[in-house]
């Protein structure tokens, strides 16, 4: 008998139930798909943190979770045995002009203010950036050292290992036992009327950058991987018509390898399409009808995951959890 069951095997679902499972309840998690069948299984993995601004409960909810992550995915590959490819390497972001200088040097107050010892958010020459470094027209770069990176379809194959080590099932179809968490994705939030799916596109290439800080500019992220990948995505589409890939991912191609030219001659080995789960109020964790929802964490929710995991772990075996208001159903 399961003490409770996720419905839904993403970074949430699994998160949920590999927290559960460390505290010594028996979890049970069904999707059809089986592990990061949805928007969870993509390419790409950048945790990356809002701009230190406007800081609101999203923002600090997410930078308390890139906090967690480093221990919670070593946990994680101590439980299963298996590697999320977690590693916290930092992130560059090109300056497009002296304005754009000016304001991302004003970000840095703020940075000092919320992320206080535990990152630095610096302007820096771009001769000074290594040899990953993008191209820059103002010649300056923003480097963060909060960034990480993991690769998606693996930290969700490591965290199912390690329910299962824990003693958890993680099943394509079975009976629900005990409280009911629903962590279904874009395709739970349109059925539920909360909000729905959005397209995105991204691809990998076959280039050994491991070691190498990600890279951000307006709609893209370029992301070396552990296993010799770098990931490069992604578009965002409200009205696509299909699921798969087009033509838009040879612009995302193009636009990243003005950046960085050696991607342009890099081996595509994977061209990926998804949905990805937007709430109409951007974050949905808490109590809903008769169980509990766990939901929308759209383009952060694999670096969201640690702390949803945590919090509606307590919430559901603990009855209560500091879960911000704003995020209630």
């Amino acid at each position: 008998m399961a003490d409770l069951t996720i419905m839904g095997a993403g970074a949430f679902g699994l998160s949920i139930a590999f927290a559960a499972a460390r505290r010594g309840a028996r979890v049970r998690v069904i999707d059809p798909g089986g592990p990061g069948a949805g928007a969870s299984g993509g390419v790409v993995g950048a945790l990356a943190p809002h701009a230190p601004e406007g800081w609101d409960a999203l923002k600090a909810f997410q930078w308390e979770a890139l906090l967690k992550a480093e221990d919670w995915w070593r946990a994680v590959e101590e439980a299963g045995g298996l590697s999320p490819g977690y590693a916290r390497l930092g992130r560059l972001q090109p300056l497009r002009d002296e304005p754009a200088v000016a304001r991302a040097r004003e970000r840095q107050a703020g940075a000092a203010d919320h992320w206080g010892a535990a990152a630095t958010w610096r302007v820096i020459p771009a001769s000074d950036a290594g040899p990953f470094a993008p191209a820059s027209p103002s010649g300056w770069l923003i480097h963060d050292t909060a960034s990480a990176r993991l690769s998606p379809s693996a930290a969700c194959a490591a965290l199912a290992a390690a329910v299962t080590a824990l003693g958890g099932e993680v099943l394509r179809e079975g009976a629900s036992e005990g409280p009911v968490i629903w962590a279904t994705g874009a395709a739970g939030l349109s059925e539920a009327g909360l909000g729905g799916g959005v397209k995105g596109q991204a691809l990998l290439l076959r280039l050994d950058r491991r070691t190498a800080p990600q890279i951000s500019a307006p709609g893209l992220h370029i992301v070396p991987h552990a296993d010799g990948t770098v990931a490069i995505g992604s578009t965002t589409e409200p009205e696509a018509e299909g699921l798969g890939t087009d033509h838009r991912l040879d612009k995302v191609l193009a636009k990243a390898a003005s950046l960085i030219p050696e991607l342009g001659s890099a081996p595509v080995l994977t061209r990926w399409a998804g949905l990805r789960p937007r709430a109409r109020q951007r974050l949905l964790l808490g109590r809903w009808q008769d169980g509990y929802i766990a939901n929308g964490g759209y383009k952060i929710g694999l670096g969201l995951a640690p702390l949803v995991g945590e919090r509606m772990a307590e919430l559901v075996l603990d009855g209560h959890a500091d879960i911000p208001g704003e995020f209630t159903p």
